[in-house]
């Protein structure tokens, strides 16, 4: 682990208003709420999306939930909002910083009727989640999984390979799971900014790339949207009136079902 080098769960831990990231971290954040003065505002309806999806998902009767790239611990986790409404809710984080994983071990302490599991791997190896032994204690591929892939698939720079990723994980889920995703996006935003994003990534400065709806869309191939479909985060079942504009937000959110 190099705390020189920004991490993106400890950068988003710093626009959420946690305490868990270091100083390259917080140059990180800070040159790209520059560049993009929403930036902080993304994270936070972000997170909302994700509160949202859960209960929904809990209260459609999913038991078990796979939370691959969760980012370090913030109030009203993934386990915290499904076991609110069934206790007996299974959670599995999945991450690739071990800070993640030391803070989500001492502060993710799940219902007694459910079960939380952490496992230590990186995305772009689905073989390494899939086949490890705490994800068999944790998460019975036999039944409905949620698998919730928020703000982690735009750090796949390669379409191909992002696709081929969800694809695996999908494959080992039966019928009746659900796939939960958000991806940056430009759609909404001014050529200028437009600009800005390509030069920051080009430049290694951004490792965030972002998607056009229909590139989003193709994660959600074969599966049956849930109303409303590909949203922004901020417009995903909202509940509040006084929320961001889609623009501000620049962030695309949906819920699938697999048949």
């Amino acid at each position: 682990m190099d705390t020189s080098v920004a991490h993106p769960a400890r950068r988003y831990n710093y626009w959420l208003g946690g305490k868990d990231h270091f100083a390259a971290d917080r140059e990180s954040g800070d040159l790209l709420a520059k560049a993009f003065p929403t930036a902080r505002t993304a994270a936070l309806e972000n997170r909302g999306f994700l509160r949202r999806t859960v209960r929904f998902l809990a209260e459609s009767g999913i038991r078990q939930f796979l939370d691959i790239g969760t980012g370090l611990p913030v109030p009203d986790n993934t386990h915290e909002i499904a076991q609110r409404i069934a206790p007996d809710s299974r959670v599995l984080y999945v991450d690739n910083d071990p800070i993640v994983m030391t803070h989500s071990r001492a502060l993710t302490v799940g219902t007694p009727a459910g079960r939380t599991g952490y496992v230590e791997a990186d995305l772009r190896d689905p073989a390494s989640i899939l086949d490890h032994p705490e994800r068999h204690a944790v998460v019975d591929l036999n039944q409905p999984v949620a698998l919730l892939l928020v703000a982690v698939l735009h750090f796949f720079h390669d379409d191909d390979q992002a696709a081929a990723v969800v694809r695996r994980l999908l494959d080992a889920l039966p019928a009746g799971s659900y796939l939960v995703a958000s991806n940056l996006t430009l759609d909404y935003a001014p050529p200028a900014q437009v600009a800005k994003h390509n030069e920051l990534l080009a430049s290694g400065r951004t490792d965030a790339r972002a998607r056009t709806r229909a590139e989003f869309a193709r994660f959600f191939t074969g599966l049956d949207l849930v109303p409303p479909g590909i949203a922004a985060v901020s417009d995903w079942r909202p509940d509040r009136i006084d929320r961001p504009t889609p623009a501000d937000v620049a962030i695309y959110g949906a819920v699938g079902r697999l048949r």
